[in-house]
């Protein structure tokens, strides 16, 4: 009886960036059927890992998995049927009353609130600072890197955003490439290209974007979109292994292994 409830279980995660890619990945690894819902233009830019992607391209693969835009329930079901995970664009998250899901996952990371309610789902499941587990979720799963990474927190918060990206390879901020204007975004190197110091990588409104750091591009923003001024459009890696651009990271690994967790401590009893 536990084995076919499990199986049977639907799980809803919004937001199909780095970090929710991972989870899905996890989650469909381990035997459960998993949607994604997204906004008509994602503003991720590590798109080499991130299902979201389908919803420019209509379809992407993630380490094996392929994630797939749909219109509605009927795709849904098809893609579970393949053993694909569907990408809805549903900002709202409005099927969640469609297919009954049993577990809403916020996993859009805006450390803050974007409208999940207690009430969405039997399990709902907050990912990083902006959540309080007891009032707007059941749990909040720790995101930032440290020893608490990935934990699940059934009272309280996570801790609270630094503002400073993680060390990677020795380097924080300066491995983030922003905008340095408002406007069209145009791309001029494409994810897993080496980039130099100081070498120019896009265009923001026509303004030139430089690296601060040689290495490798691991993640860019879709072109066409429209970026505000400061605001994240790509990723540097150091570390310059071009593969890494094209698997999950260690962080979103540990944080999925919080969502499954608190999963099978609700579903596994």
């Amino acid at each position: 009886m536990i084995e076919k409830r499990l199986k049977d279980l639907i799980i809803l995660i919004k937001g199909g960036g780095e970090m929710a890619s991972g989870v899905v990945l996890r989650l469909v690894r381990s035997g459960f059927r998993v949607c994604i819902t997204e906004i008509p233009e994602p503003l991720a830019v590590r798109r080499g890992v991130s299902f979201c992607e389908a919803v420019f391209a209509g379809r992407t693969e993630v380490e094996g998995l392929v994630g797939r835009r749909v219109s509605g329930k009927e795709e849904i079901q098809r893609c579970w049927e393949n053993g694909e995970a569907p990408v809805l664009i549903d900002p709202g998250c409005a099927i969640r009353k469609i297919l009954s899901s049993d577990v809403l996952i916020d996993a859009i990371l805006a450390k803050r609130n974007t409208g999940t309610a207690l009430s969405d789902a039997p399990l709902v499941i907050g990912l990083g600072p902006g959540f309080c587990a007891g009032r707007d979720v059941h749990v909040v799963i720790e995101t930032n890197r440290g020893h608490r990474l990935g934990r699940v927190i059934e009272e309280g918060e996570a801790e609270p955003d630094t503002g400073i990206p993680g060390d990677v390879g020795g380097h924080t901020w300066e491995r983030v490439l922003r905008a340095p204007a408002g406007g069209r975004f145009q791309g001029m190197k494409k994810i897993g290209d080496r980039v130099a110091k100081g070498e120019v990588v896009a265009k923001v409104g026509g303004v030139p974007l430089e690296t601060r750091i040689s290495g490798v591009l691991r993640g860019i923003l879709h072109d066409g979109l429209t970026a505000e001024p400061n605001m994240k459009v790509g990723d540097v890696d150091p570390r310059a292994a071009p593969e890494n651009c094209l698997t999950v990271s260690e962080k979103a690994r540990a944080i999925a292994g919080g969502v499954l967790e608190a999963v099978m401590r609700k579903y596994n009893q």
